[in-house]
């Protein structure tokens, strides 16, 4: 008996990495329409590839970080776009402004603390360039599971989706 699992021919791992991060363009969305005011204590840490397909960033910024990046949106940002494949907006760091392109494709996690509302995405990227990357700090030891929404240990509620890709 064979336990491996059939190869779908519906591709249900991007289908559904897609539909999350159709939820990050919305959220941002509701911000940008509110003038880029965040509603209450909401605030957001966004990492994302720097190397991935469609990303923007100062040089000196992909130096510093080339493979992650986390960002902060929370009292100091300005210029915030949205659009149907990712967003736009400007930082300073170290004093320094600097202004992002980040497709949604390039998003490995989505975090509102205030809330304790978490999203993890595998990184949509070339098989051959995969990395791999640390986990968050509030992630539970990896498991064997396709899709799993569960409160993690400190009541917080983290959607984490892994299809495990065949190699």
């Amino acid at each position: 008996m064979n336990d491996t699992p059939p190869d779908s021919l519906i591709p249900y791992d991007e289908i559904v990495q897609e539909a999350l991060r159709a939820v990050v363009g919305r959220v941002l969305g509701q911000v940008e329409a509110g003038n880029g005011v965040l509603p209450g204590s909401h605030h957001f840490y966004i990492t994302f590839k720097t190397g991935a397909p469609g990303v923007s960033i100062p040089a000196d910024l992909r130096a510093r970080f080339p493979d992650e990046m986390t960002i902060v949106l929370q009292n100091k940002f300005w210029d915030l776009a949205v659009t149907d494949e990712g967003f736009t907006v400007s930082l300073s760091f170290n004093q320094m402004p600097a202004k992002l392109d980040i497709p949604f494709s390039a998003i490995t996690a989505f975090v509102d603390p205030a809330v304790d509302f978490g999203l993890q995405f595998q990184a949509m990227a070339d098989d051959e360039n995969e990395t791999t990357t640390a986990s968050a700090g509030n992630d539970g030891p990896e498991r064997d599971v396709t899709s799993r929404i569960t409160p993690s240990e400190d009541g917080s509620n983290v959607v984490s989706v892994d299809f495990g890709k065949k190699k």
